[in-house]
């Protein structure tokens, strides 16, 4: 339940946590804030431009530093096209190859909406699971 890089090159980048955001599990989109300085999770409605990369590590409640504002590590892209795997909330088909989804939540895919355009499906591996590109950060396109 959570995206993994396939194919393509990344960097790891470091950015403001806010404790109040919670808990929030390794794999996850991370997207930056338009009002303040902190990233947060991404959600079926973040914008594609608002949306980084991939966070490194879970956030638990039992984290030493859960209650502070801290740093995260968060995975970017670094090219077009970086391929990653991902979990589907409803079933994927094969013929859904190059259709463009949203979110379900910060990490799956729901191939049934396309308003956001989040997810490229590139690879269909099973009804729950598939490969996609990611249509976000500042070179996101409006599709």
């Amino acid at each position: 339940m959570a995206f993994k890089r396939k194919q393509g090159k990344t960097k790891f980048m470091w950015f403001n946590w806010d404790a109040s955001s919670g808990a929030i599990t390794a794999g996850s989109l991370m997207a930056v804030s338009g009002t303040t300085n902190y990233v947060a999770k991404a959600t079926s409605t973040t914008a594609a431009e608002l949306i980084i990369g991939v966070l490194r590590h879970s956030i638990a409640t039992t984290d030493a530093d859960y209650a502070t504002d801290h740093l995260v590590e968060v995975e970017v892209p670094v090219e077009l096209n970086v391929v990653w795997e991902a979990d589907v909330t409803a079933s994927l088909a094969n013929t859904q190859i190059g259709v463009y989804m949203d979110l379900t939540n910060e990490y799956t895919v729901n191939p049934a909406a396309s308003t956001y355009d989040i997810a490229l499906c590139t690879k269909y591996l099973s009804t729950t699971k598939g490969e996609f590109v990611l249509n976000i950060g500042a070179l996101a396109s409006t599709v």
